[in-house]
């Protein structure tokens, strides 16, 4: 019970909350527009770009969003009230979690669904895996960001984690160069960094009509990857900045 309400406390300020609603829903559908109009006329270099964004523009989102959303948790002192109640550190990082998966999945199918409707992208596998993979980078990105938001003291050094933790796995994922096409010891960073095995798993369905052993085994890592962070941030997490 004490998770369903802090999940609701969450939900219900996002909705109150109309731009980031469009942040979150909007956005990655104007971005994923611009890249179809980048690719004219190279549909199958689009349904590659494309599919890979659908995973990587929610983890974006969810970090930048949840950082900052926890830091004012905290320099506003409403962690400091919630913790003189039976609300406990995991609580509130799961009640995070899954109040932003949610928010996800909404995002992912939108998007996922303009992309495929509206824009024909086209992937060997169904779109509901590439919603499902979607939502778990969200959520990676929720973890992350619910993370690295327990080391900053100001939204702005909230925002300054995003080249630390977003740029690397962006950039070593695989969408510039392919991940085996890599240095040595590029191959082994981009290997511990979890996104690199979300946009693998998209690859994945990109590639085959039906779900791969390859496909579930990154997507289960990508899960672990939520949990590890979600207990380190629940280790870090501090009632005040100060």
């Amino acid at each position: 019970m004490i998770l369903l309400s802090t999940i609701k406390r969450i939900l219900t300020q996002l909705r109150h909350d109309p731009r980031t609603i469009a942040l979150i829903v909007v956005v990655p559908t104007l971005l994923i527009t611009l890249i179809y109009f980048m690719y004219d006329g190279q549909p199958r270099v689009f349904d590659r770009i494309a599919l890979t964004m659908l995973g990587v523009f929610p983890f974006i989102v969810m970090f930048l969003i949840t950082s900052i959303a926890m830091l004012r948790e905290r320099t506003t002192g409403t962690l400091e009230r919630l913790f003189t109640t039976p609300v406990g550190k995991l609580d509130l990082l799961f009640g995070y979690g899954i109040a932003f998966g949610l928010a996800a999945a909404v995002q992912a199918t939108f998007a996922a669904g303009f992309a495929y409707w509206v824009l024909d992208m086209q992937t060997a596998g169904a779109v509901q895996l590439v919603v499902l993979i979607a939502v778990a980078n969200a959520v990676l990105g929720v973890a992350l960001g619910l993370l690295c938001s327990a080391f900053a003291r100001t939204e702005f050094q909230a925002v300054q984690f995003m080249p630390l933790v977003v740029a690397p796995q962006l950039f070593l994922c695989g969408l510039f160069v392919p991940r085996e096409a890599m240095v040595g010891w590029l191959q082994a960073v981009s290997d511990v960094l979890p996104m690199s095995y979300s946009v693998q798993a998209l690859n994945e369905v990109g590639m085959h009509a039906e779900p791969t052993g390859t496909m579930w085994r990154d997507l289960a890592i990508v899960l672990g990857a939520v949990l590890v962070a979600l207990a380190v941030g629940a280790a870090t997490l501090r009632r005040r900045t100060a």
